[in-house]
């Protein structure tokens, strides 16, 4: 879990998590600089699974995750944001699926800052499907919603430079679905909040959807760069 002043809602979600988890699990939170009482919260619930660390590298949403991640020691990797909620079964759920594939991506409720539903299915909403091309044309995965085993997250090393602007689950998408096999759980796992306050929407936004045909295509030159650089990397990857 990645945290940036997220009193409001953290103690939920972290309840929401450890309820599921066994005694050797961990939930590993990276805080990048909250200046609101995120620490503290966190702190106070006192479980021994948390392992709460500090984001001491480049401030940001995704260096926070990285550094997340590069803190699991862990078999399997869940990626949570500081503001959903996660349902009771999702733990259970996803182990089911990666005892088949490597990395999955469940459905989710959407729902407003009070839980009040707004969308059943952020799949149907977004047609969202799995697969390289359409992900890597244009891709709708959400961090929160992936779930992922060792050997994707040891292929994620080095994550790319901070110059290249790729946010962090863009980059599990990419490596995930080039080199690794991949499935959607159409079951919704989480409740999914959409608000003003989101450090990640999970959709477009105006700045997005001005962005110029050549940035596109330079940039999905990039994608492959730096997929085929990190090729090396792969060990026991995809479905032939």
């Amino acid at each position: 879990m990645a945290t940036f002043n997220g009193e409001k809602y953290i103690e939920e979600q972290i309840i929401s998590i450890l309820s599921q988890l066994n005694d050797y699990d961990e939930l590993i939170i990276s805080d990048d600089g909250s200046t609101d009482s995120t620490v503290e919260i966190i702190k106070k619930i006192d479980d021994k699974r948390i392992n709460l660390v500090f984001n001491k590298n480049d401030r940001g949403y995704s260096s926070n995750f990285y550094n997340a991640m590069s803190m699991a020691t862990g078999d399997y990797i869940f990626l949570s944001d500081q503001d959903d909620i996660w349902l009771e079964d999702k733990v259970t759920i996803t182990l089911k699926y990666l005892k088949s594939f490597d990395f999955v991506v469940s459905d989710a409720f959407v729902v407003d800052s009070n839980l009040n539903l707004l969308e059943e299915s952020r799949f149907k909403t977004f047609n969202i499907s799995n697969g390289f091309l359409p992900n890597f044309i244009r891709t709708r995965y959400i961090g929160c919603c992936m779930a992922f085993n060792r050997k994707v997250l040891d292929a994620l090393y080095p994550f790319p430079e901070k110059k290249y602007n790729i946010p962090h689950d863009l980059w599990i998408t990419l490596i995930s679905e080039k080199y690794y096999k991949t499935s959607l759980i159409d079951n919704q796992l989480i409740k999914y909040r959409r608000h003003d306050n989101n450090v990640s929407n999970g959709g477009l936004t105006v700045k997005n959807n001005k962005r110029s045909f050549f940035q596109i295509i330079k940039s999905r030159i990039i994608y492959l760069y730096l997929l085929e650089k990190q090729k090396g990397k792969i060990k026991n990857g995809k479905k032939k």
